[in-house]
């Protein structure tokens, strides 16, 4: 990889809320056009890295810059027309029908008081499709189920044609089926568009399937970080997790298949 394909660098970042800190002296560094799983126990760190990846929290101390610009100095607009961000908890108070939401997601390419265009709308169109969410477009969202509303939230994101995802356990809502056509999508953009996606995962076998490359995280500390196949190991299991684990390629996916007991 090359420093031009380097998204965001993270320096001694640290962050706290109130007397606890969660996360402690981060340093770290993410490219472009790959799949980064973020895994560690309730508690390390997750979310909060996500959401200063963002720019929805500042660290209280360190760097997080993206694309050689401190975050800080990045506008709003300019940030949602780059990162977009699927949330766990996905929450909307009104009424507004699946289609309004979806296209809330073209609102930073758009000029103050500008229409919809034809693109618009065909990248509408072409999200609610690949979510499988075109069938609800009328539904308000609030009257949908939890994974029915997270594949909403997926095609919102996605409508922001953004060059970097964020994923915060974003299928924890959904079925087998739509959780394996989500990240089958989602992963076919990263090989394809050059797509990058940063995700917290709790399912190891998950992060061994779909990412490229992985960081453990525990109590806010940063445990190791580095391809998955070489970072997915027992030893870093047991370490993060206190759980023993083996670790092997499944003959069915061709990818690493983890099983675990409490030791």
């Amino acid at each position: 990889m090359v420093a031009s394909d380097l998204l965001w660098q993270l320096e001694q970042v640290n962050f706290a809320h109130g007397s606890r800190k969660v996360l402690d002296a981060v340093s770290l560094n993410i490219h472009a056009g790959r799949w980064c799983g973020i895994l560690g126990p309730n508690g390390s760190g997750k979310t909060t890295l996500l959401d200063l990846l963002c720019g929805l929290l500042p660290p209280a101390s360190g760097t997080v810059v993206y694309r050689d610009l401190p975050l800080k100095q990045w506008s709003r607009r300019q940030l949602a027309r780059r990162i977009a961000l699927v949330p766990q908890d996905f929450a909307v108070r009104f009424d507004f029908s699946v289609r309004e939401v979806v296209e809330m997601g073209r609102h930073p390419h758009l000029g103050r008081l500008a229409s919809m265009t034809e693109r618009d709308y065909a990248v509408v169109d072409a999200v609610t499709g690949e979510m499988g969410v075109a069938e609800l477009a009328n539904r308000p969202v609030t009257q949908l189920s939890g994974g029915e509303k997270q594949r909403v939230a997926a095609a919102r994101a996605l409508a922001q044609e953004p060059e970097a995802l964020l994923l915060d356990e974003a299928t924890s809502n959904l079925d087998i089926y739509h959780s394996l056509a989500i990240l089958s999508l989602l992963r076919r953009r990263v090989r394809e568009q050059g797509l990058t996606v940063v995700s917290s995962l709790h399912d190891l076998n998950l992060a061994g399937f779909f990412c490229d490359e992985l960081i453990f995280l525990k109590e806010g500390q940063l445990i190791c970080h580095g391809e998955t196949n070489v970072v997915l190991r027992p030893e870093v299991i047991r370490e993060v997790y206190g759980v023993a684990a083996q670790v092997r390629q499944d003959d069915f996916t061709g990818c690493l298949q983890v099983s675990c007991i409490t030791c």
